[in-house]
């Protein structure tokens, strides 16, 4: 993608608003669908998720002060929206945010979209395991493989908070794993 600055400011401009926006969407579909399916887990909240993500985006470029970088901006608003829609979910079930997930967990095994096999469901179990802080920074360095320096940004955490984050996670998951 042409320079950061410059494609901002055609985000920023009406007359190349449309065209830009449209790319964005096409360079950050398929990684944001990832990083929110890991959070919310099935296929269909994602997608909604998703959509509301790009939304989020678009209703707030304006307000998008360059302070840091564009993709960690999206991604902080996708892991917002991911989070509000589990929070939200969970209130209007009655139930916690790890059941919600949970619940998620157990049709795993039937969603279509689900290409793991028995060792990738006993480490989603895991990860379900294991608390929201934990979970995030696991799925975002493990399965994405983002730099600390880009998960600080997206979650506004300190590098040293995060390692020692993920740290606890594998040994939690190692132990959960060496257990069932």
């Amino acid at each position: 993608m042409q320079d950061e600055k410059a494609f901002i400011a055609s985000l920023l401009n009406p007359k190349t608003q449309d065209i830009a926006f449209r790319q964005l969407v096409s360079q950050y579909s398929r990684p944001l669908y990832n990083h929110i399916r890991n959070i919310v887990i099935d296929h269909d909240d994602t997608d909604d998720v998703l959509q509301n993500t790009f939304i989020k985006v678009f209703q707030n470029l304006k307000n998008f002060k360059g302070e840091s970088k564009l993709f960690s901006w999206i991604y902080r608003i996708a892991t917002n929206e991911a989070i509000t829609f589990l929070t939200t979910k969970s209130k209007k079930n009655n139930i916690s945010n790890e059941e919600v997930q949970q619940k998620a967990l157990n049709s795993l095994q039937a969603d279509e979209y689900f290409e793991g096999d028995a060792m990738q469901l006993k480490l989603q179990q895991a990860i379900a395991s294991l608390p929201e802080k934990q979970q995030l920074v696991f799925k975002m360095k493990y399965f994405e493989d983002l730099k600390y320096e880009d998960i600080s940004e997206i979650l506004g955490t300190s590098v040293g908070a995060l390692k020692a984050s993920y740290h606890h996670a594998v040994k939690k998951i190692e132990d959960f794993i060496n257990s069932h």
